[in-house]
Formats: structure tokens, sequence, C-alpha cells
């Protein structure tokens, strides 16, 4: 990704996700839905033009730091989140595991 491209995300809680923007085009979004006061991220995806660029790595972080801004937790049911979370530890202290494994299971017997 070249820097001369203006990059904007933000949370649209209408929509129910934060999403990313270069030069005003929308090229990703990382959703989530409000339980229990935590964000439950449920999936991101980042257009197929701008694969490889890592602007999911950027939605990732900021949705992340935003969570953590607002005192929040969230729950990390999306794989990449969960991933990202992974491999930046300082995010786990926001995370709420007991109601993340408790969806997990849910999950699992859908």
């Amino acid at each position: 990704m070249t820097d001369d491209r203006a990059i904007e995300i933000r949370d649209n809680p209408e929509e129910g996700a934060y999403v990313i923007e270069v030069d005003g085009r929308r090229a990703g979004k990382a959703e989530y839905k409000m339980r229990e006061g935590r964000r439950v991220f449920t999936h991101t995806e980042v257009d197929d033009e701008f694969a490889g660029t890592g602007l999911a790595n950027r939605l990732a972080r900021f949705a992340l730091d935003d969570v953590r801004a607002s005192g929040g937790q969230l729950v990390p049911l999306c794989p990449f989140i969960a991933a990202y979370i992974k491999r930046h530890p300082q995010y786990d202290e926001i995370v709420d595991h007991q109601m993340t494994m408790n969806l997990k299971k849910r999950q699992d017997r859908s």
C-alpha cells in the first residue's frame, strides 16, 4: 500500500462494523454485534483489490484500540480478529474469555 492514499477507519454502530476506506472507497469492514456490553467480532473482510496490503491489520488494530479506549471488552469469534490478538497479546486483557468460550461452545453445537 502506498502512503499517498487516504485511509480512513471509523466505527459505524448503525451497521455494526468498523469500516475502512481508501481514497473514499470502502475497502473492508470488521463486523460486530453488541452482547451484554461486549463487542462480539464475527467477521472481517477486505476487498480482493486490497488483499495483501495490510489493511486488515490496520482495521483490526483500530477496532481493538477503540474497544480498549472505551474501557470495553470484546469477544473474538472472527478468526482474523482472534489470530490478530494471538499475535498481539497486549490486547488479551480486553478479551472476555468466559463469554468467548461460552459463545464458541454454542457455535460448535449449531
